[in-house]
C-alpha cells in the first residue's frame, strides 16, 4: 500500500520565538530546519519568505506565542505564505499557546481572545494544531480542524523519579490544578494534596486551607504554568508552615514575567523544574531552576503526524 509520505517530503520551519528548541525538534527528528527570511521592515511591518520551494510538502510551523503579540503575527504569516506557496499539509507546532487564559468571557464587554486566536489560525490556513498543556483544555474546541494536545508530565515524571524523592508528596496549588496534579500522583504512586485559596474580601490577603496532610513530607507544586510565581512561592510559604520538608515545583510553560525570578530566588522552593517551551537566557535564570528540554516529544508527535500514526500513546496526562 503506498502512503502520501512515501512520495510527500516534510520540512520543518521556525518562527523566532524560541529558535533554541526549534533547532531541538528538527534534530531529534534528524534533518535540519527549512530556510525561512522573516524580518520587519523600518516601520515596524513584518516580512515572511520562505527560501526553498514548499510545493507538495507536509510544512511544520514551530512557534511558541507568548508575548510580545508579533509573535502570533509572525506565525500568521508564516501559515499564510506556506498556503500561497502551496504547501499540502501545514501543521502549527504551538509548544506554548498564549492568551490560552482568557478563553471565557467571564465580566461583560471582554474578548474571549483564545477563540479569537483560534479562528485566526484556521483562517490563515493551518489543517493541524500541534501543542502541548493548554492552560484550559477545552480551547480544543474553538477549532475546526485537528488538534493534538501533548502533556509535560511525560517528561516530568521521568526527571522526579530520578531525583529519588522519599515521602513525595504531589500538591496541587489551586483548585484548577487538581485533575493534573492526580495524574502526577497516580503515575508517581504517591499521595496527593490541594491548597485552596479564599479571598474573604477585596484588597485582603489570601487565605490558603491545605487539604491533605503535608507534615514531614517532601512537596512537588505542579502546575501547567508560572507568570509571575506569586501563586507557586505562597503556596510553598503555606507549605512551610504546615511542616512540609523539602518543596520543589514543576511547571510546563515558564513565563516568568514581572517580579517572578526574584521571587523564585527568595522563595522557600528548593527546585523550580520547567521545560524549554518558551526560552529564557539561561543566565538569566536562577540556579534553583532546571530546564528541561520536550524537543523530543514534539519531535515524536511530528513523526507519527507524518505517518498518519496514531499518537494517543502521547495523550496519556
Amino acid at each position: 500500500m503506498l502512503h502520501h509520505y512515501d512520495f510527500r517530503p516534510i520540512s520543518i520551519f521556525a518562527g523566532r520565538s524560541n529558535p533554541v528548541l526549534a533547532e531541538a525538534i528538527a534534530g531529534y527528528y534528524g534533518q535540519s530546519l527549512g530556510q525561512v527570511t522573516i524580518k520587519e521592515f523600518s516601520d515596524g511591518e513584518l516580512y515572511v519568505r520562505y527560501e526553498e520551494s514548499i510545493r507538495g510538502r507536509d510544512v511544520f510551523l514551530i512557534q511558541s506565542t507568548n508575548p510580545p503579540a508579533s509573535n502570533w503575527l509572525e506565525l500568521l504569516l508564516m501559515i499564510d505564505a506556506a498556503r500561497r506557496a502551496s504547501a499540502d499539509r501545514i501543521t502549527v507546532v504551538i509548544p506554548y499557546f498564549g492568551y490560552a487564559r482568557q478563553e471565557r468571557k467571564d465580566q461583560p464587554r471582554v474578548s474571549i481572545a483564545a477563540k479569537l486566536m483560534a479562528n485566526m489560525l484556521t483562517t490563515a490556513g493551518a489543517d493541524r494544531i500541534l501543542t502541548m498543556d493548554l492552560h484550559a483544555p477545552q480551547i480544543q474546541g474553538f477549532f475546526d480542524i485537528p488538534v493534538d494536545h501533548l502533556y509535560g508530565s511525560a517528561v516530568f515524571v521521568e526527571a522526579i523519579r530520578k531525583l529519588n524523592i522519599e515521602n513525595l508528596l504531589i500538591v496541587a496549588p489551586d483548585m484548577g490544578s487538581i485533575k493534573r496534579a492526580r495524574a502526577y500522583s497516580s503515575k508517581l504512586g504517591c499521595g496527593l494534596a490541594v491548597i485552596d485559596k479564599r479571598r474573604a474580601q477585596a484588597n485582603q490577603s489570601e487565605v490558603m486551607s491545605i487539604i491533605g496532610d503535608v507534615k514531614g513530607k517532601n512537596v512537588i507544586l505542579v502546575d501547567d504554568m508560572a507568570d509571575t510565581a506569586g501563586t507557586l512561592v505562597n503556596a510553598a510559604v503555606a507549605l512551610h508552615e504546615r511542616g512540609a520538608l523539602e518543596i520543589r515545583a514543576a511547571c510546563t510553560h515558564g513565563v516568568f514575567s514581572g517580579p517572578a525570578l526574584e521571587r523564585i530566588a527568595n522563595s522557600d522552593l528548593i527546585e523550580f523544574l520547567v521545560t524549554d517551551t518558551i526560552y529564557h537566557d539561561p543566565a538569566t535564570l536562577h540556579k534553583k531552576i532546571t530546564t528541561i528540554s520536550v524537543a523530543s516529544g514534539f519531535a515524536d508527535a511530528i513523526r507519527r503526524i507524518y505517518t498518519d500514526d496514531s499518537i494517543s500513546t502521547l495523550f496519556t496526562e
